[in-house]
């Protein structure tokens, strides 16, 4: 490989044993891909704290759990500085109500060492999906990892941002040692469009717009660029981190083109490149009709649990949820959560929307989600999401039955403690 000299120097062992076991894994990684030249990363959002698989090595000692799984290390490394800005993703549990989501006292303390441990090499403990909400924006051309699949579709579509869907370990490399492979979307010649999308359904909301992102997934070939030509509404980043999310879990896009709307795709022309697209797929309401079909059970059903806000809700989102939730009650029968950034939450805190949902019954919570905290309300065999994320992961590992809808399917049936959606 073509390294530099400081990459040569990390290589080597000059920069200490750290540094060292992270440049051997991303060059190894580089070799793989076929990458000659490795670039600078200068954020890493990473995926942080004592989640489940952490738990393959047999040990109490979270360096050398560390060493294992972060860095394929049978010798223990100290993870004492990462090299560039770095956030934490989600992690296993709420810091503050972990006791509401059924954690045990045990299970918190152990996240919190493992916690204090990232904090201590210079992890940022945001603890959030949502970094580009939070003061991690990469800008166009701007390299960078992270261990949240919609986050690469936000960053990489609507800042022209460049990152890949890396692995939770390769993140831990590029935080180490500042690179990682040059190859995929980190070059601007492999980032044009593939395949043309046109819309004929509903887009007027975050619901229109989850559901479409999850339907142009599954109709996204591998390894393929969607754009999104014409027929849609113009969308705001509330409606994009849903529908990203939804289409990074039906298909494997790490970049979306809107034209009008994203950077790169001013036109449809700047979008392809100049190239002709490779197919032209219209996304019809029966198109739409069958995703629901995936994800949503019919008929109206008794519901045990109900999770709002994946991705992580904005301010405004809080804000919706605690107006409709005023002066009400949540079922009796029926377990609310509705989950936040920590620092969104401060800021719901503030405007009084966290006191409102929890009058009502609802449990505000941060920094994780039914999905990664692999944790339900005991006995809950009937549950509802606004997310297709959460619905489409949850439904087959669960065996639960499953409702998806919007906020407001979800609110109204928190309240009479039945699905009230479609």
């Amino acid at each position: 490989m073509n390294l530099t000299d400081k990459e040569k120097r990390m290589l080597d062992g000059s920069e200490g044993i750290l540094k060292q076991k992270a440049m051997e894994n991303v060059v190894k990684y580089a070799h793989v891909l076929g990458a000659e030249k490795l670039c600078i990363v200068t954020k890493a959002h990473l995926f942080c704290g004592s989640h489940s698989y952490m738990r393959a090595v047999n040990s109490d000692d979270i360096d050398e759990i560390i060493s294992e799984m972060h860095f394929c290390s049978s010798k223990k490394v100290l993870l004492d500085r990462v090299e560039c800005y770095a956030q934490a993703d989600v992690g296993p549990m709420c810091p503050y109500n972990w006791k509401k989501m059924g954690v045990s006292d045990e299970e918190h303390e152990n996240n919190m060492k493992y916690l204090k441990r990232y904090l201590d090499a210079g992890v940022q403990l945001v603890g959030s999906c949502v970094p580009y909400m939070l003061g991690f924006i990469p800008l166009m051309g701007e390299h960078y990892v992270t261990s949240e699949s919609h986050a690469v579709l936000m960053m990489n579509s609507l800042w022209g941002a460049c990152g890949q869907a890396d692995g939770l370990e390769a993140g831990f490399w590029s935080a180490v040692c500042g690179r990682t492979p040059l190859w995929g979307l980190h070059i601007m010649e492999n980032r044009k469009g593939t395949h043309v999308f046109d819309i004929e359904c509903a887009t007027e909301t975050v619901y229109d717009w989850d559901i479409l992102g999850y339907t142009i997934g599954r109709k996204t070939p591998t390894h393929s660029i969607p754009v999104l030509r014409k027929g849609f509404q113009r969308p705001d980043m509330t409606k994009l981190k849903s529908s990203f999310a939804s289409m990074a879990t039906t298909g494997g896009p790490e970049i979306c083109h809107i034209v009008g709307v994203t950077p790169e795709a001013r036109t449809l022309e700047d979008a392809l490149g100049g190239n002709a697209p490779l197919d032209i797929i219209t996304i019809t309401e029966r198109d739409i009709e069958e995703s629901l079909s995936m994800l949503c059970e019919t008929g109206r059903a008794k519901l045990d649990y109900i999770s709002l806000g994946c991705p992580h809700y904005t301010i405004e989102q809080m804000m919706i949820a605690a107006n409709f939730l005023k002066g009400k009650k949540v079922h009796s029968n029926t377990v609310l959560h509705i989950w936040t950034a920590a620092p969104i939450k401060e800021t719901a805190d503030r405007c009084g929307y966290t006191e409102i949902i929890e009058r009502a019954g609802g449990i505000v919570l941060t920094s994780s989600c039914p999905l990664t905290s692999e944790k339900k309300p005991d006995g809950a065999v009937t549950m509802a999401f606004d997310s297709g994320k959460q619905a489409h992961y949850i439904k087959p590992g669960s065996g639960a039955k499953v409702y998806f809808g919007s906020m407001e399917d979800c609110l109204k049936s928190a309240i009479s403690g039945y699905w009230e959606g479609r």
